[in-house]
C-alpha cells in the first residue's frame, strides 16, 4: 500500500509539472516590446506634431490626417497596438531620439542623411517635394528669386535647410517658426513675402483659401523630391515589425484607397518600392 502510494503521488506530481510547462510556452507566444518583454498587450506609443494638415492636424481632440490614417493601417496589418500623441515638432524629435518615452514619430518627417545620423526610418512610404507659396501676381517665379525676400519656413524642417543655404545662415529675412501654421500667419499678416513648405501642406492651404488669392510655385531644379518615414531610435527593432506590413498595403492597394481620400488621386507606389 504505502509503494502504490508513493508512486501515485509521483505520477500526480509529475502531471502538474507538465501542465505548468505547457502554459508557460504558450504565453511566449506574445508580441514582445522595445524593451524585450514578451507580451501581446504592449502598446507602442507615436509622437507627432498635429499642426501640419492634411497631413496631421487635430480635428477637434482628435488627431487625424493622412499620417494618421497610414499608420492605422500598418499597425492593423502588423497586428501591433499603438497609441499616438500630439508632443509638437521639436517634443517629438526629442522623445524618439532619447525612446524612452516614445517607440517613434510619424508626422511628414522627411528622410535625409542627417537624420540617419542620429534616427533609424521605416522604408518610405510618402513621396514629397517642397514649393513655394506666394500671393497671386508675386515676381516671385523660382528659389532662386527668394534671396532678397522675407522667407517663413518651419524650423528643422528641409524647408528650413533648402532656404538657409540659399539665403544664408545668418540672414534675419529668414523667419523659422515653431510650425508651418505660424509661418504661414506670417504670410497672411504682410510679414513674409513667401512661405516654403511640402507641397500637400502648400495645396491644402491654398485650396481651403481661396479669397486669399495664393499661389504655389514649382521649382524643382532647387527643390527636389523627398520621401518620409516613420522615425524610430537608433537600433530600433520597430522597423522589422513594420516595414513588411507598409510593404504589404502598398501593394494590397490599402494604402492607394488612403492616398486618394486625402489627395483625390493615385499615389505612384512604383516610386516608393524603389527609393532608398
Amino acid at each position: 500500500m504505502k509503494k502504490w502510494y508513493i508512486i501515485a503521488i509521483l505520477t500526480l506530481v509529475t502531471a502538474v509539472i507538465l501542465s505548468g510547462c505547457g502554459a508557460k510556452n504558450n504565453n511566449n507566444t506574445n508580441t514582445g516590446s522595445e524593451a524585450g518583454n514578451s507580451s501581446e498587450d504592449t502598446t507602442y506609443k507615436f509622437a507627432t506634431d498635429a499642426a501640419y494638415a492634411p497631413m496631421e492636424y487635430m480635428d477637434k481632440d482628435k488627431i487625424t490626417g493622412f499620417d494618421i490614417e497610414f499608420l492605422e493601417a500598418v499597425m492593423a496589418e502588423a497586428g501591433v497596438k499603438y497609441e499616438v500623441d500630439n508632443t509638437g515638432w521639436d517634443g517629438m524629435l526629442e522623445g524618439v531620439k532619447q525612446g524612452t518615452e516614445y517607440h517613434a514619430g510619424v508626422s511628414s518627417i522627411s528622410i535625409t542623411d542627417d537624420r540617419k545620423q542620429t534616427y533609424d526610418y521605416s522604408m518610405p512610404y510618402f513621396e514629397s517635394i517642397n514649393v513655394i507659396m506666394v500671393k497671386e501676381g508675386s515676381d516671385i517665379k523660382s528659389a532662386l528669386d527668394l534671396k532678397d525676400k522675407k522667407v517663413a519656413v518651419q524650423s528643422g524642417t528641409t524647408a528650413d535647410t533648402l532656404m538657409t543655404k540659399i539665403m544664408g545662415n545668418s540672414n534675419t529675412d529668414l523667419k523659422k517658426f515653431d510650425s508651418n501654421a505660424v509661418a504661414l500667419l506670417e504670410l497672411d499678416q504682410g510679414g513674409a513675402d513667401a512661405v516654403v513648405a511640402d507641397i500637400a501642406i502648400v495645396r491644402d492651404y491654398i485650396k481651403n483659401n481661396p479669397d486669399k488669392k495664393y499661389a504655389e510655385i514649382s521649382d524643382t531644379t532647387n527643390f527636389t523630391p523627398e520621401y518620409y518615414g516613420i522615425l524610430y531610435p537608433k537600433g530600433s527593432d520597430l522597423k522589422a515589425k513594420l516595414d513588411p506590413a507598409i510593404k504589404t498595403i502598398i501593394e494590397n492597394g490599402k494604402y492607394a484607397e488612403v492616398y486618394k481620400k486625402w489627395f483625390g488621386e493615385e499615389p505612384n507606389t512604383a516610386n516608393l518600392l524603389n527609393a532608398k
